[in-house]
């Protein structure tokens, strides 16, 4: 199955607090979106890998992505080798997609740098014919996505593009508090320990900073990308100003 776009996180979660208005954004429009998860974030404080690999699911359906994997890399410690880079240059020729989003380049956690370097080298790689790779024994294509680009997450990073989600932005927060284990819910009170994400107050930060996003071209939310790439548009109409 082609993919306009693919979406990869290195923890389940991350994807819906980085992109999922995108995400939901460009269904909207017509386009194939999938996400790919690299670990079942089994290091995490608060719940277990089974009961995120559920709440994934149920983020899923809310974001209305066509598919979503897990490529089962150890939390924390996975790293960017050939073993892990095979992994990902095999999904991507899988779903041929023309866009990856994927971790920020440097942020809190130490994983999602790792992420971002992984899931863009192997995008590079991927489109040498010489690295062979069999996805259910048959060998495939190469493939080298149009464009990577990086979610912000954590840390303030000066985005190269943002992409308003004013009208995805209730369904973002639906789809991260999806995750109950992880965030704060009133209707879920785990008695396990609280955690720098798990407070009402970290939930704010996240439509802070949508609204701030949203500010810098005159609409209400938005999400912020960082392209290594100079972008190229058709028409100055592609540009929203800033009428303020």
């Amino acid at each position: 199955m082609k993919l306009d776009i693919l979406a990869f996180g290195v923890h389940p979660d991350d994807v819906e607090l980085g992109c999922s208005g995108t995400i939901m954004a460009a269904i909207a429009e017509g386009k194939k979106v999938g996400v790919v998860d690299l670990t079942q974030g089994e290091l995490g404080t608060r719940g277990t890998a089974e009961t995120r690999k559920k709440e994934a699911a149920d983020a899923a359906q809310i974001m209305g992505i066509t598919i979503r994997e897990n490529l089962a890399m150890a939390d924390g410690f996975f790293t960017n080798d050939e073993a892990h880079l095979r992994k990902v240059i095999t999904v991507i020729r899988k779903y041929q997609p023309e866009i990856i989003l994927c971790n920020a380049p440097e942020d809190r956690h130490p994983d999602h740098g790792r992420s971002a370097k992984l899931v863009a080298d192997a995008a590079f790689l991927s489109g040498l014919r010489k690295i062979e790779t069999q996805f259910e024994g048959n060998n495939q294509e190469k493939w080298r996505p149009a464009y990577v680009f990086h979610y912000i997450q954590d840390r303030f990073i000066q985005p190269s593009f943002v992409i308003d989600i004013s009208a995805y932005m209730s369904k973002k927060i639906e789809a991260v508090l999806a995750y109950s284990t992880q965030f704060y819910t009133p209707e879920v009170q785990l008695n396990e320990p609280q955690t720098y994400i798990s407070s009402p107050q970290f939930l704010e930060t996240v439509k802070a900073r949508a609204m701030m996003l949203g500010k810098r071209i005159g609409v209400e939310y938005a999400e912020g990308f960082i392209s290594e790439k100079v972008l190229g548009i058709r028409s100055f109409d592609a540009i929203i100003q800033n009428v303020t």
